[in-house]
């Protein structure tokens, strides 16, 4: 599958649960799609929410693989300083 086409699935499931993040104040960028790895950043309120490794898990690693059944593994790579 063309790489391109990927990551607009990858940009196509953040879209879908951007609204909830957005909701609390929060954000979610996709930085790189490497191999079968995901590499996002959480942004806003999101980056000190105590539950933000369980919505990575949950909200995030599932929708994206409901998108790109292909990716193995998605990382949060945490505050760009």
């Amino acid at each position: 599958m063309e790489k391109s086409n990927l990551k607009d699935r990858i940009e196509t499931a953040l879209d879908e649960i951007r609204p909830f993040l957005e909701n609390d104040g929060g954000d979610i960028s996709l930085i790189e799609v490497e191999n079968k790895t995901v590499k996002v950043r959480f942004e806003g309120t999101c980056t000190t929410c105590s539950v933000n490794q369980m919505t990575l898990k949950s909200g995030v690693e599932m929708t994206i693989k409901k998108h790109a059944p292909e990716i193995e593994n998605i990382v949060n790579i945490g505050i760009n300083i």
